[in-house]
């Protein structure tokens, strides 16, 4: 071999394989510090796009999950404001019933009233619980509806059963008849933004018709007129709220008008009820047939907030099973029209994955316990009242109790959601894991190693260099 010192080559290829030993012992030590076997695109270009992709995913799921365990305290939030209305509601009906019992007084019921009324403001305070500066069940958040009238159905009463039904010939669900009597009573007590109104009128009505035997029909005396008696039918009892017998020149005959109700047109379908604020049909729960009446208004100003129907025999004793038989309950609540102001929970990692949840008005007034302003609350000042008061709280619980299952429900939900989304998390890195993760044992071993072959470089080199300095021998 010949003795050179231009250029020394051993101790250049010695070079080499130091800073080869040294940038790889300096890797090792960099993934063995962050415990990252991908620390930068130039470790692994195609892995380190997939692992900073799953690094986001994994702190947008995360974020989600964050925002559903939110989205879940806001509605139990509003849940607990629900609950506190069914708990005053309850003290309400207990007020009614007792308000209805006539072993009171009307100086009793004043005093019942004055506490009915504070129960009644603790409701609309109810409906003003903030979440975060939110309020929730003031019908500011509501879905998007258009007005929607109250609708009311009765299913107790035999399937064949139309408008035109006599009330001397109704059968009850079973086909038995209900054997009212001509000389019977009827009281319909009806209640609308909180005012009670009651009517009590005999079974049989006066009817006069024009005599058309008459052909010169101009103003015509009383003689021309035929006049009979008949009992009243269901459309008839169902317009005695708000309703009056008049003349009608059109049809010649006497007719209700003036109600504040009407029967629903079926089109032949006996089990339609009519459609909600979404504009979806509404059917009897069992699809079979019911007769329903709506309010003639749409809306919180126009609803029937209770509905109740009183037949009494010529001794004033009520007929209770006829009474049970005549039952309307409220299948569609009264709503007024709103935007879609419904609150949205964003509870994926894209853009619209996310779950709504809309609360209907829960103050006093949307519930049937008091008039717009100047407010006037439900009355249980008589017994009469008292006893009208008792369907309006029955339908105002259903209503509450509906609104506060749904937003139960939402919340379950949210709670499947949370748990798909800490599962979905946990998967995202454990994959990237498998990606991104350094091996410990190994990279300490490829350290080691690397360790090893630097200090043995570096022993190389000098001896290389040592070498070289031989040939200064050659020169004494």
């Amino acid at each position: 071999m010949a003795m050179t010192i231009k250029n020394n080559i051993p101790a250049k290829r010695t070079l080499n394989e130091l800073d080869r030993n040294a940038k790889a012992m300096s890797k090792d030590l960099s993934k063995v510090s962050s415990g990252l076997k991908i620390r930068n695109a130039e470790d692994d270009a195609s892995g380190y796009a997939i692992s900073e992709r799953m690094d986001v995913q994994i702190t947008s799921l995360d974020q989600a999950n964050q925002n559903a365990q939110n989205g879940g305290a806001l509605l139990k939030t509003a849940e607990g404001a629900m609950q506190s209305t069914v708990d005053a509601l309850r003290t309400l009906k207990e007020k009614a019933i007792d308000s209805a019992n006539d072993t009171n007084t009307n100086e009793d019921r004043a005093i019942m009233q004055k506490e009915f009324d504070q129960i009644i403001d603790q409701v609309d305070d109810n409906a003003l619980t903030t979440y975060n500066g939110k309020v929730l069940i003031d019908g500011s958040h509501n879905d998007g509806i258009t007005d929607v009238a109250t609708h009311m159905t009765n299913q107790n009463l035999a399937e064949d059963t139309t408008g035109e039904t006599s009330l001397l010939d109704l059968k009850n669900r079973n086909g038995e008849p209900l054997l009212m009597q001509s000389s019977d009573t009827i009281t319909v007590s009806w209640v609308q933004n909180g005012k009670t109104s009651t009517v009590t009128v005999p079974m049989m009505h006066e009817t006069k018709t024009y005599n058309k035997d008459y052909d010169d029909w101009v103003d015509p005396p009383e003689k021309e007129y035929l006049y009979g008696s008949e009992p009243y039918k269901i459309s008839d009892l169902i317009q005695l709220a708000g309703g009056e017998w008049k003349y009608d020149s059109k049809v010649k005959s006497s007719v209700l008008s003036g109600s504040v109700v009407e029967l629903v047109e079926n089109s032949g379908d006996a089990s339609y009820i009519g459609q909600n604020g979404f504009g979806v049909d509404v059917h009897t729960a069992d699809n079979t047939a019911g007769i329903t009446f709506k309010a003639k208004t749409a809306g919180i100003d126009g609803q029937i907030a209770g509905f109740t129907i009183s037949i009494n025999d010529s001794h004033g004793i009520p007929r209770k099973d006829v009474n049970k038989a005549l039952e309307f309950t409220t299948t569609i609540f009264a709503e007024n029209a709103s935007p879609d102001n419904a609150i949205t929970l964003q509870v994926g990692t894209k853009a619209n994955q996310a779950v709504k949840a809309g609360f209907s008005d829960m103050r006093a007034e949307a519930l049937g316990l008091k008039t717009p302003p100047p407010v006037e609350t439900l009355s249980i000042s008589s017994q009469s009242d008292a006893n009208a008061a008792i369907n309006v709280l029955d339908n105002a619980l259903q209503r509450v109790l509906d609104q506060q299952t749904k937003t139960g429900s939402i919340h379950n939900r949210l709670e499947y959601t949370s748990a798909n989304l800490t599962n979905s998390s946990e998967n995202t890195q454990a994959a990237k894991s498998t990606i991104a993760d350094a091996d410990m044992a190994a990279q300490m071993a490829s350290y080691t190693k690397n360790n090893i072959l630097l200090q043995a470089s570096q022993s190389m080199l000098a001896q290389a260099n040592q070498n070289s300095s031989s040939v200064l021998s050659l020169l004494q």
